[in-house]
């Protein structure tokens, strides 16, 4: 596996830097951008613990650093925060480019088994293992890490850490798709990427996974807008994972908030939150 990566710029940032970073994945067979934010304990060579961050439908590896004001925090608990793109690109893929919500920008974070897709969009082994072998080869880490993601990226975010018991020390999640295989959003991208056999579906439904998770405990936050227009037409469907977190004696916090809906204005507001959250298990 290739680890060597090219930087694409680099800001200055609460004492440390926030950086994008290209490489040419073995996952993925293309090139990928990835943003790092180091705080200052970092770039002094400290190692610190590592925040994978997911992020929804349309996003890249940008939408996050430039918008929810996490570096500040991080900086100051000396957290890593890596964020990936959401999808392979430029993959000359038929229908790749075709729509917002599967495709280009929208990966939905597994390893596609359909011909078409299964050569690139391999998101889940590019996020839990080919990413963290970079980041670690690449930068000073002490060898925890936690996941967290939005929308589409929280329901990564919950699979991966469902699907990698011990891995990840904590996850969280701003409006995630808990139940995909009973949703609109899940059902185009689980039947295109993974076809008709629903069984694979249910390796990337959080609350099938649930019930199947063996590891240690798990430190599960997630963070729901009472206005999120996805909300009120089932595309998100929270409360079956608290549901299913009960039946197998999950632990689960969720947050309902009043007023807040989709955006990263909702993700900014309670970013902190979701931080400390993570170092509570980061620096136990």
């Amino acid at each position: 596996m290739a680890l060597e990566i090219k930087e694409v710029s680099s800001n200055k940032c609460f004492a440390g830097f926030q950086k994008v970073f290209s490489h040419q994945s073995a996952s993925t067979k293309c090139e990928m951008k990835f943003a790092v934010y180091l705080p200052a304990k970092a770039v002094d060579n400290t190692p610190c613990p590592v925040i994978y961050w997911l992020s929804g439908l349309t996003c890249n590896e940008l939408n996050f650093v430039q918008k929810a004001g996490a570096q500040k925090i991080a900086s100051e608990l000396g957290i890593i925060l890596v964020c990936p793109d959401t999808s392979p690109r430029g993959c000359n893929i038929a229908g790749e480019d075709d729509s917002w919500d599967f495709g280009t920008g929208a990966g939905f974070y597994v390893d596609a088994t359909e011909e078409a897709w299964k050569i690139n969009y391999r998101m889940f082994s590019y996020v839990t293992v080919e990413l963290p072998e970079v980041v670690n080869k690449n930068f000073p880490t002490n060898g925890k890490q936690s996941i967290m993601g939005h929308s589409m990226g929280g329901h990564g975010a919950l699979v991966c850490a469902l699907r990698t018991p011990g891995f990840y020390s904590s996850v969280s999640a701003f409006a995630p798709i808990c139940a995909p295989t009973e949703c609109p959003w899940g059902h185009k991208a689980f039947s295109g990427y993974l076809g008709a056999d629903k069984a694979k579906w249910d390796e990337y439904d959080a609350c099938k996974l649930v019930s199947k998770y063996s590891g240690p405990p798990l430190g599960i936050l997630v963070s729901q807008g009472e206005s999120d227009q996805f909300l009120k037409d089932g595309q998100l469907q929270p409360e079956k994972l608290v549901e299913a977190c009960a039946k197998s004696c999950m632990p689960v916090i969720l947050n309902r908030d009043e007023g807040y809906d989709h955006s990263y204005f909702y993700i900014a507001t309670f970013i902190n939150d979701h931080i400390a959250h993570h170092a509570k298990f980061l620096f136990e």
